[in-house]
């Protein structure tokens, strides 16, 4: 009965999600599902998963901390169960096996013994999801068993096994069984396409050609397919039905029937046509796409209320990789791709419509992110977790950035400036790490003063040391960010050096105090290019901003100074006269007329277009 439309063949490449029988009878597992579970548990005694008391586990403690400790210590096998149920633990004062699973069916006296794996199944079976409850207690008891010990690998690689079957019973309980219009379309399918292959392998040579026993046959069924999915389409579908009714009329009929290894041959030619008419087709599909976008934007809206939450109630993020990570991103593509994942199984045209749709409201879900994590930034600043959660927003902007480039081509698209809210929320990340460094980096560049400028190497040592103390926070941040942080850190060391430069505190009138001040500014610029790089920052663009003040103020010559400055205007093209001007005042042996012509040459158009990278336009100069 059409084997290849089971688990094992087109129903396995175009999966059609399960939902409990509207009837409420109680589910029947699929046949490999059941197999699997009869397998496992067949060879369970009443009392393969009961603990001897002689085991030596320690009775559960007032509170959870036993639990805790079986939480941690949880056997790898034990931590990809199924937690869809989580009974609530009993408490005994005695006894290793102190956790008392609640009855399923009669009720059970305070002496009575746990249920036992064959008891659960048939309550599982029978569809008595109560029976989460005892299989939790069941797994701890085993789990307790395994941290004191008290059996071999193998006999508790065994008695794991049982459990497990239980949970995927459970499992299958809760998530599986078919639908009415499921179960029908799936049994008219199966016997088109195994009689018609009969047909075609046994009657078909018993009769001459032009009896057309194949043409026939395919015609008489695809005449009832047709009646049954009208008939159906006139009825309000739920979503999962007018899907799979979809799925059926638009894919699976026309594909893995009609076009079937044994059978395209065959019918090729016939144009049996589809089984709904092309106006009712786009009304399911419009009542589909409208249907997907608002699960869509709904499953999104409750990932993202989550993930807030939990900032709010000051929860760590995780870590991968040493990094600050969140899931955040990696949820919500997960349900935009799995929304046009279901129209593309339906007809690839409908996959390109939902695309655009999709955009639509992920460009929604983005500025909603933006303003709750900007809400966040204003209201969270006391938690303790505060700047840790900060990180994990912005290294989220990398998630969301590469499955976009990789999955929908956004990046390279028109429409990227819907990403927008991104930037933003790295952008408002970066300044909440880096406001108080700044603010602590504007003091202590103060201290270059009149006096100071003629032995300004402690105060940059301090400096930097300043900047060093904050680097390892930034190493929670992914590679990219930290990089682009260290880029800001950068052109705020050359900034702030280059506003004390310029705040005419310092006029040297002789070419040897010039020669002494440019050095320092030498030295101080290799120190902090040193160390910007080898923390990470790619500004090689920062590189001569200060060497190239160093020596305008060195050079002596009028001529020589100002081919500096039109070499240095074409590097730096928001280099401005009051810029240039007040480097030239530290000069007190230029006469104004040679400042005047140097300043001029500033009125020469380059041609050199505005900065992409701004530096001088950030400086203010009185």
């Amino acid at each position: 009965m059409l084997k290849m439309m089971t688990s094992q063949g087109f129903l396995g490449q175009h999966p059609v999600p399960r939902a409990p029988d509207p009837l409420g009878h109680p589910q029947k597992l699929s046949p490999t599902s059941e197999a699997d579970s009869e397998a496992s548990i067949s060879e369970a005694s009443s009392e393969d998963l009961a603990p001897p008391l002689e085991a030596g586990v320690a009775p559960e403690q007032d509170g959870g901390e036993a639990v805790e400790k079986e939480k941690k210590k949880k056997p790898k096998a034990l931590a990809n169960m199924f937690t869809i149920f989580k009974g609530k633990k009993k408490k005994k004062k005695s006894s290793p096996s102190s956790v008392q699973p609640e009855p399923t069916g009669p009720r059970r006296g305070l002496s009575s013994p746990p249920p036992t794996v064959e008891e659960l199944k048939a309550a599982l079976e029978g569809g008595h999801l109560e029976a989460a409850g005892p299989l939790l207690a069941l797994e701890r008891e085993l789990v307790a068993l395994a941290m004191a010990g008290g059996m071999d690998a193998e006999e508790l690689v065994r008695r794991q096994s049982k459990v497990e079957a239980l949970y995927a019973l459970l499992r299958d309980q809760v998530l599986g069984g078919q639908s009415e219009v499921e179960a029908t379309f799936l049994h008219m399918g199966r016997t088109m396409k195994e009689d018609l292959e009969a047909v075609v392998a046994r009657l078909r040579p018993l009769f001459p050609a032009e009896f057309g026993v194949v043409a026939t046959y395919a015609r008489s069924y695809h005449k009832h397919f047709a009646a049954h999915a009208a008939a159906l389409a006139q009825f309000e579908l739920c979503e999962r039905d007018a899907y799979l009714l979809l799925l059926w009329v638009q894919n699976l009929y026309p594909n893995d029937i009609l076009r079937s290894p044994k059978l395209a041959a065959e019918l090729q030619g016939m144009s049996l046509g589809s089984l709904l008419p092309p106006k009712q087709i786009r009304l399911l599909e419009a009542t589909f796409l409208s249907n997907e976008v608002a699960n869509v934007k709904e499953l999104a809206a409750r990932a993202l209320e989550l993930e807030s939450q939990s900032w709010a109630q000051d929860v760590a993020p995780q870590k991968l990789d040493s990094h600050c990570h969140s899931e955040l991103a990696i949820d919500v593509m997960q349900i935009v791709s799995q929304g046009q994942a279901k129209a593309e199984n339906i007809t690839p045209d409908l996959g390109l419509q939902i695309k655009q749709m999709l955009l639509m409201e992920l460009a929604t879900f983005l500025r909603s992110y933006q303003r709750t994590f900007d809400e966040f930034l204003e209201r969270g600043k006391q938690l303790r977790n505060y700047r840790a959660n900060v990180i994990a927003n912005i290294n989220n902007c990398l998630s969301f950035w590469t499955s976009m480039e990789q999955n929908w081509q956004i990046l390279q698209d028109p429409r990227s400036h819907l990403l927008d809210p991104l930037s933003e929320i790295k952008s408002h990340g970066f300044d909440v790490l880096l406001q108080s460094l700044f603010m602590d980096l504007k003091l202590l560049f103060k201290r270059f003063t009149k006096t100071r400028w003629a032995a300004p190497a402690e105060t940059l040592e301090e400096i930097l040391a300043t900047v060093g103390g904050r680097l390892p926070e930034f190493w929670e941040l992914q590679d990219r960010f930290r990089e682009e942080l260290m880029e800001a850190v950068h052109l705020q060391l050359v900034k702030e050096y280059i506003t004390r430069l310029s705040k005419r505190q310092v006029v040297l009138r002789t070419a040897e105090q010039q020669q002494q001040l440019a050095s320092h500014i030498l030295a101080n610029a290799h120190a902090i290019q040193l160390f910007c790089t080898q923390n990470g920052s790619p500004a090689s663009w920062l590189h001569p901003a200060l060497p190239t003040l160093a020596e305008i103020i060195r050079l002596q010559d009028p001529s020589a100074i100002k081919m500096e400055v039109a070499t240095y205007a074409t590097s730096y093209p928001d280099f401005s006269k009051g810029h240039l001007s007040a480097i030239l005042a530290i000069k007190g042996n230029l006469s104004s007329s040679d400042a005047k012509s140097i300043r001029n040459i500033l009125d020469i158009d380059t041609g050199v277009p505005e900065p992409a990278r701004a530096l001088f336009s950030l400086i203010k100069v009185g």
